[in-house]
């Protein structure tokens, strides 16, 4: 008897230690002791906030030695297909917790690594949704080039690139649709993907690239050079992103993808709010309808202090403690972060 009971002492150790490593814990731990010392507050803080924020919650409170890897893949490839870079990040860095786990004897076998061809394959053929796309980081720089730039391809580009739009929504902006008093520039459900009308809060620079667009034309904010009463032909933005930057991005990539990443990395932006920012369909209608009620205020904040970033200027704390940020996960500051 008192054999057994010993023995179910020992089981009952082992569930409880079990119990308290999970991979949320073991991540933290690892993070303290690894990464904190080794790298800038900015990047440290970066690092376990992009674990935070992708694994799913039934997997980041899991025990460590019971996550397998098809359940691991399925939540990086999500992550992947939306965002390919910050996939890439979240899978090297659960890689490093599971190494570092199997090394202390918490787990048998490492996931992370287990995982990284079948993310390439999962991922790699949908080329609908992983586009190039410049690093956030690069974007001030590209800016700053793109606006010695004259001409009407530029400006399209650069507001597209504020506004988070798709290429059919910027060519095809129409004055009827701009509301200066409301700096908002309501697109029609037509262009849009999801078939819905869409309002795109305006930034500061945005407001003066439709400014310096005014008698152009009077129906079309970014007309065609032709100067045919046509919008600006689909390939032109693309054209103007070639001759600054080659292949390194497409127009898609540069106006959203950037935009999507430097949100989630640096501005810590709550997933429904850059959601509501890039127009992306909630299946949820009363959901949806509730997000497009609440969330303008918060976009409106969330878009200009991408412009600040873009153009170069350090955000204002007033913009940078925005109701758009989640908060366990401080902003980044556009100076620190360059």
């Amino acid at each position: 008897m008192r054999s057994a009971a010993r023995k179910a002492e020992v089981e009952r150790k082992v569930e409880v230690r079990r119990e308290r490593t999970t991979l949320a814990r073991v991540a933290r731990a690892y993070h303290e002791r690894v990464i904190e010392p080794r790298r800038t507050w900015i990047h440290s803080r970066e690092w376990i906030a992009s674990l935070e924020r992708h694994v799913p919650s039934e997997l980041w409170h899991k025990p460590i030695d019971r996550i397998e890897a098809p359940e691991l893949l399925d939540a990086v490839a999500k992550v992947t297909v939306k965002y390919p870079e910050t996939g890439r990040r979240v899978r090297q860095r659960l890689e490093l917790v599971f190494a570092d786990a199997e090394f202390r004897k918490l787990c048998a076998g490492n996931p992370g690594r287990a995982i990284r061809e079948k993310v390439r394959e999962q991922c790699g053929g949908r080329t609908t949704r992983c586009y190039k796309a410049l690093g956030y980081r690069e974007v001030p720089v590209f800016v700053a080039r793109l606006r010695a730039v004259p001409g009407i391809s530029a400006r399209a580009l650069e507001f597209g690139l504020l506004t988070a739009a798709r290429t059919a929504e910027i060519v095809g902006a129409r004055w009827a649709e701009i509301d200066f008093a409301s700096r908002t520039w309501t697109v029609p459900a037509e262009p849009m993907k999801a078939r819905e009308i869409h309002t795109v809060p305006l930034s500061d620079r945005a407001i003066e690239i439709l400014e310096s667009q005014l008698g152009i034309n009077t129906r079309y904010v970014f007309p065609s050079v032709r100067g045919k009463g046509t919008p600006l032909s689909n390939m032109a933005m693309l054209e103007c992103l070639r001759r600054l930057v080659g292949g390194q991005t497409t127009v898609h990539g540069l106006c959203r993808a950037s935009f999507a990443t430097w949100a989630y990395e640096a501005a810590g932006a709550r997933e429904e709010i850059v959601e509501a920012c890039l127009a992306h369909k909630e299946t949820d209608r009363v959901k949806a309808a509730y997000d497009r009620s609440q969330h303008h205020a918060a976009r409106r904040r969330l878009l200009q202090a991408w412009a600040d970033f873009v153009n170069g200027k350090a955000p204002m704390p007033n913009v940078i403690e925005g109701d758009f940020r989640s908060p366990r996960e401080p902003a980044l500051s556009a100076t620190a972060e360059r």
